[in-house]
């Protein structure tokens, strides 16, 4: 009896080896997956302690007026509503320009990108709207301690706001000049989640400082 060399036993047949290779090749390599360091959790982590802080200063006081106005007799809810809606619509581009970023589609990323960018600053020029009227009526962050908890809580997260509207400029121009690398796609990344983190914040902020006024 012939005895037949272990390698030629367990050798796979070039027509199935080419087949397996075929097979691997039109599904394309395997995806690679986006890991955001514990740097960036760690900042968006203090970022909220932060917001925490201001967000129970101004419940401790909201009703220190010192004689002057409410928040009843100054807030516009329905200015307030449209900010809302402008930070929320937002929120749904950003999750559309990631999916784009996901696909590797410059222009729908760009678009995306670009219809955020205006929610965004609608956003700020509602904020600087209010801001300005209130200044003008007298009431402003030095009239009483409800007033300057009010600035500091509703102006950190504007200023927060303003600083996202840079970074998606600045990601808008990377992918332009040198398309979606994988250190560029990361910090898409990361500017998403530190955009939809504004807009969870802004939803407590929306509820606790103008809601919870009008219903008093």
């Amino acid at each position: 009896m012939t005895a037949v060399p272990l390698a030629s036993a367990q050798a796979v047949p070039r027509h199935l080896a080419g087949g397996r290779h075929a097979a691997r090749s039109e599904r394309g390599p395997a995806p690679k997956r986006i890991v955001v360091g514990y740097g960036f959790w760690i900042f968006l982590l203090s970022d909220i302690v932060m917001f925490s802080a201001f967000f129970a200063s101004y419940a401790v006081l909201v009703g220190e007026t010192a004689g002057g106005p409410t928040g009843t007799q100054l807030f516009d809810l329905r200015s307030a509503g449209i900010e809302t809606a402008c930070l929320l619509a937002s929120s749904f581009t950003c999750g559309l320009a990631s999916i784009a970023a996901g696909a590797r589609d410059r222009s729908w990323f760009s678009i995306a990108m670009a219809v955020t960018c205006l929610f965004g600053l609608a956003f700020l020029a509602l904020e600087l709207k209010e801001f300005i009227s209130l200044i003008a009526r007298g009431a402003g962050p030095s009239r009483s301690a409800f007033l300057s908890a009010f600035f500091t809580l509703v102006g950190c997260h504007g200023l927060h706001v303003s600083a996202g509207i840079l970074w998606l400029l600045t990601m808008m121009a990377q992918v332009f000049a040198k398309g979606f690398r994988a250190d560029i796609e990361r910090r898409i990344l990361c500017f998403a989640l530190f955009w939809h983190a504004l807009d969870i914040i802004w939803v407590a902020l929306f509820t606790v400082v103008y809601l919870m006024v009008a219903g008093r």
